[in-house]
């Protein structure tokens, strides 16, 4: 006779869980669709780009061609490295932007949960680094 078998036994929690090396290949996807935004609600990127940078709609779509770039770089393992280091360049160029959001809230009245949220944002730029380091990371 067979043996009995209890849905679970013997998993693991990791083999119930993501690895990070599968969390890690969905950055390349989410930064596509992240710069892809930039083009299909321009307005909306136009609004959050601080005023003391020039041209702000040319911002705009550099930063959407960026993420792109990268986002479709890091997919390809060959160009995995060099992206990485690409988008956390990138995060690093729009993290001002941020830090002026944060300062400046009653500027971004529509933003969902006002000041708070400007600033509790703040560290996932930190999360977003670690996520992309995390995915040219040899195996």
């Amino acid at each position: 006779m067979g043996h009995w078998h209890r849905p679970g036994a013997g998993l693991t929690p990791s083999d119930s869980v993501p690895s990070v090396r599968t969390i890690a290949k969905l950055a390349g996807p989410f930064f596509v669709g992240a710069g892809v935004m930039h083009f299909v609600i321009p307005k909306a990127y136009r609004r959050i780009v601080p005023p003391y940078v020039p041209a702000p709609a040319a911002a705009v779509y550099v930063s959407g061609v960026a993420e792109i770039a990268g986002g479709a770089a890091l997919m390809h393992p060959r160009y995995r490295r060099l992206a990485g280091y690409w988008l956390v360049a990138t995060l690093l160029a729009v993290f001002p932007a941020n830090i002026h959001m944060a300062l400046h809230p009653e500027d971004y009245p529509t933003v969902p949960g006002g000041a708070t949220a400007l600033y509790v944002r703040l560290p996932f730029q930190a999360v977003f680094i670690a996520w992309v380091l995390s995915a040219i990371r040899r195996a």
